[in-house]
């Protein structure tokens, strides 16, 4: 079952946390969150799974900047989320991919207990000029039925930052 948004909202500082909230950004079934205004783009074209990548950030000025088709930007929402005992899920908001521009790729299914920014995985299939602070994507709450495990990964959790790929810390403890 999805959380309404009045449910979001009933549930706001008890087992959701979203800083900062604006009412205004609330939906029927979900909350928009915003771009921040850093990018983070790999250094090379050539990227290795069980290297750690290196990355550089770019600024979006408030006119506007132009991503580029295949390329991969990884960006963050403004907003700080916490979530207890629903699992958390994001979407591209529908006028958003209506330009052709993705903001995950793989990565909207989140875990009951993550903390911290969403990073977004943003693609574009053709030029677009985007902008800081706009809502590209929605947060969307589901119940979770039986018992489970809070999320505690030390990879992701609490973050303060974007957050490239940590993949290469999964080969660290295995024999590949």
């Amino acid at each position: 079952m999805i959380l309404s948004g009045k449910e979001i909202e009933k549930k706001l500082g008890k087992d959701i946390s979203i800083e900062p909230f604006d009412a205004k950004q609330l939906n029927p079934n979900s909350y928009n969150l915003r771009l921040h205004e850093e990018l983070l783009v790999y250094d090379t074209t050539i990227l290795d799974m069980k290297m750690e990548n290196k990355a550089s950030i770019i600024s979006i000025p408030k006119s506007g900047l132009l991503l580029e088709p295949n390329k991969l930007y990884l960006g963050r929402t403004v907003e700080y989320t916490k979530t207890h005992n629903y699992v958390p899920m994001l979407e591209g908001r529908s006028s958003i991919g209506r330009l052709g521009m993705f903001i995950h790729v793989t990565a909207g299914f989140g875990d009951v207990g993550f903390e911290g920014y969403w990073t977004l995985e943003i693609f574009v299939i053709q030029p677009l000029i985007i902008y800081p602070n706009i809502e590209v994507c929605q947060i969307y709450y589901h119940t979770i039925e039986g018992e489970f495990e809070t999320y505690i990964s030390g990879k992701y959790q609490k973050n303060d930052c974007i957050q490239p790929s940590y993949l290469f810390k999964d080969f660290e403890n295995e024999n590949w």
